[in-house]
């Protein structure tokens, strides 16, 4: 199932936020509303099926998209609706960030946004999201959503306006040019301090949507929270995620991208590379290095040095995937 939102404007990925929430959506809502996230926006580049950095957005020419490839833009946690200190402009910096994707040479073919487009799940807050995203300039935005994409209804809300209908699971994959993409949901049991799951019945249509696929089909899988166990303590994991990766291993190429925890992460385990992004909104702390995580409030004049964009490119029979974050303000 391919989940393609038409727009005349490219997007961003946003990361989820945590806080100190309990198990009723009413609860949740108040503690979330707490709480935003700052994220990256990433442009990369796919020829030949592998992903590789096509330069800071913003600095990159068009020349250097390899002949027979194209590029995407990842954006992550817009946080739209979050107004607090930490960040009361959310609609302004993910402007900055469309911005910088729109000033590209090579116009990307699509952008994924990888969770959290909203800060409190309300019709208003998704209404507006959607119509500042359509200010980039992509043909396509592929979404998936962020636990505070879930509140309340569930991904019910969500889905009137990034699904496919009513019966829409929220999980769906789709191909780009001999690359299979995978779009996973791992948000709609989340609790705060624990790692989330993606369910059975996910697994087993995960498992299938693969199966067919020739392992040296290059697969790149996005998903809201980190699909490895970054920081326990504080949820930045996916309890069942082993499960799906043990269906990726056979694959000579997987990128698997997420947001969530505002701030850029890498990790290679054999032929999969994992990258969480910045988010347009705001950052969060390290991990371990505060009593919870959340939006992080800097002094005035940094907060533009941790959000930022990402750029990412894929060139014929390398398998590795170069990413370069760019920050909004740049050090002199």
């Amino acid at each position: 199932m391919d989940r393609d939102i038409a727009v005349p404007a490219s997007p961003m990925t946003a990361a989820a936020g945590h806080g100190t929430v309990t198990s009723s959506p009413r609860s949740r809502r108040a503690a979330l509303g707490c709480m935003a996230w700052a994220g990256t926006g990433l442009l990369w580049t796919l020829a030949g099926g592998v992903p590789c950095s096509l330069g800071l957005i913003g600095e990159a020419r068009a020349d250097e998209v390899p002949a027979g490839g194209f590029s995407f833009v990842q954006i992550s946690d817009s946080h739209i609706g979050f107004n607090k200190e930490a960040n009361p402009d959310v609609v302004g910096t993910l402007r900055r960030a469309i911005g910088a994707v729109n000033a590209l040479e090579s116009r990307p073919a699509f952008a994924l946004h990888t969770g959290d487009v909203s800060h409190l799940s309300k019709p208003e807050e998704f209404g507006q999201a959607r119509e500042l995203l359509q200010e980039m300039k992509v043909d396509r935005i592929h979404f998936v959503p962020g636990e505070h994409d879930a509140l309340d209804d569930g991904i019910g809300g969500y889905l009137k306006l990034f699904g496919q209908g009513s019966g829409d699971p929220g999980w769906y994959s789709f191909d780009q040019s001999g690359v299979h993409f995978v779009g996973l949901v791992n948000v709609t049991d989340f609790q705060p301090k624990s790692l989330t799951r993606l369910g059975d019945a996910q697994l087993e249509w995960l498992e299938k949507d693969l199966a067919g696929l020739s392992a040296s089909t290059p697969v790149v899988v996005f998903a809201h929270i980190p699909l490895w166990t970054i920081y326990e303590p504080w949820g930045w994991g996916t309890a069942d995620a082993p499960q799906a990766l043990s269906y990726l291993k056979r694959f000579g190429s997987v990128t698997v991208l997420n947001g969530h925890i505002h701030q850029v992460i890498q990790k290679v385990e054999g032929d999969v590379s994992f990258h969480t992004a910045m988010s347009t909104a705001y950052p969060q702390p390290k991990p371990g290095e505060a009593a919870a995580p959340g939006p992080l409030k800097v002094e005035p004049g940094e907060l533009g040095k941790l959000l930022g964009t990402r750029s990412v490119k894929v060139v014929p029979g390398s398998r590795a995937l170069a990413l370069v974050d760019a920050p909004l303000d740049r050090p002199a």
